[in-house]
C-alpha cells in the first residue's frame, strides 16, 4: 500500500491519469494545480510522498517552477519523497533534482506500472526517514521552524522573527547558527 500521496500539477489531465493510475493501490490522493500553500499542506507530515511537476504555466519548459518547489517541499518536510514529472525532462534536469533530494525524476507520459512502482518505492523510503528519524532533537525542531518561518513570510526577517517569538537579533544569531544565511 503506497501512504498517502499530494500531487501538484497544474494540468488536470494529468493528475486525473495519476489518480487513476495509483487509486488500486494508494490511500489518500490530494492534489494542487499549484504550489501555492504547499508549505501548510506539508507542515503535519500527512504525506508519505509528492508527485510534483516541473513547469506550472504555459510555455513553461525549464524546470525552475520544479525545482524551486523541491526545495520548499524538502524544507516544510524533510521526510517526505518527492518524485517530480515532466514531459520537457532531459537528463541534466534529472540529474540537478536528484542532487537537490528528489527521491526520483518521472517523464510524462508515464507507464502506470512505472509510476505504481517508483511511487510505492517513494512511499518505503519517506516511511523509513521517519521510522528511524523522530526529528525531536531541539536543533533540528529550531532550524526546520526557522526555516518554515522565512518561507512562510517569503524571506521577511522582522516577521518570521515574530511569528517565532523572537528579536530580529536573535533570529540573525540563529540563522548564522544553522548556516542559513
Amino acid at each position: 500500500m503506497i501512504g498517502p500521496i499530494l500531487i501538484l500539477d497544474d494540468d488536470a489531465d494529468v493528475v486525473h491519469a495519476a489518480r487513476l493510475a495509483l487509486k488500486p493501490e494508494a490511500g489518500r490522493i490530494d492534489t494542487a494545480a499549484s504550489l501555492e500553500g504547499v508549505e501548510d499542506r506539508l507542515a503535519t507530515g500527512a504525506y508519505d510522498v509528492v508527485l510534483l511537476d516541473m513547469n506550472f504555466g504555459l510555455g513553461r519548459r525549464d524546470g525552475g517552477e520544479g525545482m524551486d518547489g523541491l526545495g520548499r517541499i524538502l524544507a516544510a518536510d524533510p521526510a517526505v519523497s518527492v518524485v517530480l514529472m515532466t514531459a520537457f525532462g532531459g537528463v541534466a534536469l534529472a540529474v540537478e533534482a536528484l542532487k537537490r533530494g528528489a527521491a526520483d525524476f518521472i517523464l510524462k507520459p508515464w507507464r502506470n506500472e512505472k509510476l505504481l512502482a517508483v511511487a510505492a518505492a517513494a512511499a518505503q523510503a519517506a516511511r523509513a526517514r521517519r521510522d528511524t528519524d523522530t526529528g525531536f532533537d531541539l536543533e533540528t525542531l529550531e532550524r526546520n521552524a526557522v526555516e518554515r518561518a522565512l518561507a512562510h513570510f517569503d524571506g521577511n526577517i522582522s516577521h518570521a522573527a515574530a511569528a517565532l517569538g523572537l528579536t530580529r537579533p536573535a533570529l540573525y544569531r540563529r540563522l548564522a547558527k544553522h548556516g542559513l544565511q
